[in-house]
């Protein structure tokens, strides 16, 4: 049996994906719709993360920050409280590092391993099942969780120890962050000197200048189609851990830095449930040209 905590824009598909590929699922999510589209696929719903873990060798959380994964994993209903020797945790979710090797060692406490494989390829590639999954922990509790893993994406990789998924998470969501913003002024630059943002996309994307940005949230910019598949709220949430893991190093992430507070202008104004293609919208502002 294999439990699943969190059924949101990401965590619903992955869920489903899991059905999909034979595996008998128990859920729970805060907001009780989710579980019941859920259990009409053939899911069994769970009234609290301590049922879902009872219930399940495996357990899957897809939560949104480092406060929402501590309160489900934690406390008296949290899913190490149901946990038991052998017990599996897999937090997909993106949190802070630091985070994640503390509930680690309270999940080991129980005879419980962690792996924390937070996730890359947005939304879509929840639903098609493409993930990107970046996989920190044991090399046994990896390869427990590959089995589902490979239900889930295409691109599985072992990369170290417990943290290790979170610190190369919160490299891709720099590299993310700061594509976006560079499409979003290549656009700009081309629209207002006349030519056709399609056509940008469409030349740049044949050359060293091509990357996922462009295609995977081409309608999105061309469109101005900013329904979110994943929120400017949880990237500069992801940036904030980005710029934390780097201070602790002592790395500079200047231009990394620069885009956090522009996706801060962004939710300052009320964007923040927006795509995080909607990083388009700030640099319009700033040339008062909308491609």
């Amino acid at each position: 049996m294999v439990g699943f905590i969190g059924l949101g824009v990401m965590g619903a598909p992955m869920a489903r994906n899991l059905l999909a590929a034979g595996h008998d699922m128990v859920v729970h999510n805060r907001s009780q719709g989710a579980v019941d589209a859920l259990a009409q696929d053939g899911a069994q719903a769970a009234g609290s993360p301590r049922e879902v873990a009872e219930a399940a060798e495996t357990v899957i959380l897809m939560l949104p920050d480092s406060p929402q994964v501590e309160e489900v994993a934690g406390g008296e209903d949290g899913v190490l409280a149901g946990a038991r020797a052998g017990s599996l945790v897999v937090d997909m979710s993106t949190i802070s590092p630091v985070v994640t090797r503390v509930l680690a060692e309270q999940a080991a406490e129980r005879g419980a391993e962690w792996v924390d494989a937070p996730v890359s390829g947005g939304d879509v590639g929840a639903r098609e099942g493409t993930l990107s999954i970046m996989a920190g922990g044991s090399e046994a509790a990896f390869e427990r969780a590959r089995p589902l893993f490979e239900a889930l994406g295409k691109t599985i990789v072992h990369v170290g120890p417990i943290g290790a998924g979170q610190v190369v998470k919160a490299c891709n969501q720099v590299v993310v962050a700061l594509s976006i913003e560079a499409v979003a002024e290549a656009l700009v630059l081309g629209s207002k000197h006349g030519v056709d943002p399609g056509t940008i996309l469409d030349v740049l994307a044949g050359g060293l200048a091509g990357n996922k940005v462009m295609e995977v949230r081409r309608r999105n910019f061309l469109e101005h189609d900013f329904t979110p598949g994943f929120r400017i709220d949880l990237h500069h949430k992801d940036i904030g851990i980005a710029l934390a893991a780097a201070r602790e190093a002592g790395v500079a992430l200047p231009a990394t830095a620069a885009v956090g507070e522009m996706l801060q202008a962004l939710r300052a104004r009320g964007s923040g449930g927006l795509d995080h293609s909607a990083l388009l919208t700030y640099v319009e502002d700033l040339a008062r040209h909308e491609i």
